[in-house]
């Protein structure tokens, strides 16, 4: 099927795709090293080489930007970093991923984007509804490399456990400052983890398939 332009309707939507992630990806950037409030969205425009105009087919706001990273960005990225991780457990696996996206990690453009984030309510509320996002994203991740159907319910245990782990050690590693990595609070957090599954393997009957 071809749009008006005489483009292909997948065409047109990977091409949009990718502007939207370099919008997004340039907003960040310029959050981090400028400020939020002093990024302008003339600035953001400029730098992602597109006109004002065309930023507003995309978002509304600054604000918008911060929650496509968090809704929707990270999701993306867990999920091929799930998929990309050599054979092992789903815990393993998890693990792998996580690791691989905390080695990523601008540590003073995550820090201070979440100050932003922890500043404004509506922020704050939508920060809280993107984790049930990551979970189904992690989950659908899993299951796509188990597709077993006996081993949704445990692997979505595995999702949620593990995605909360990360919290934990993400808000453990914001308060001592992000002087170091925060590969070593999501080790931790992720050790403990499997630990506790590894070593009750089965709850009431259900398997935790680690």
């Amino acid at each position: 099927m071809e749009s008006q332009s005489g483009q292909p309707e997948s065409l047109r939507a990977r091409k949009r795709q990718d502007t939207l992630r370099r919008i997004a990806e340039t907003g960040l950037r310029l959050f981090g090293e400028r400020g939020y409030e002093a990024t302008t969205l003339d600035a953001i425009a400029e730098a992602a080489g597109i006109s004002r105009r065309t930023f507003f087919s995309y978002f509304r706001s600054k604000e918008e930007i911060l929650l496509e990273w968090q809704m929707r960005g990270f999701s993306a990225q867990l999920r091929e970093a799930v998929l990309g991780q050599p054979d092992g457990t789903p815990i393993d696996v998890v693990r792998g991923a996580m690791l691989q996206l905390a080695a990523g990690i601008r540590t003073q453009e995550f820090i201070s984007i979440d100050r932003v984030m922890r500043a404004s309510e509506t922020l704050k509320a939508r920060k809280q509804a993107s984790y049930g996002l990551q979970e189904q994203a992690l989950h659908a991740a899993l299951v796509e490399r188990w597709p077993d159907p006996a081993r949704s319910h445990a692997l979505r245990l595995v999702a949620m456990v593990s995605l909360g782990a990360m919290r934990l050690a993400i808000e453990a590693w914001i308060q001592a400052g992000g002087d170091r990595g925060a590969a070593p609070f999501l080790e931790e957090a992720l050790a403990q983890v499997r630990a506790e599954i590894c070593g009750h393997s089965e709850t009431n009957g259900v398997p935790f398939a680690p």
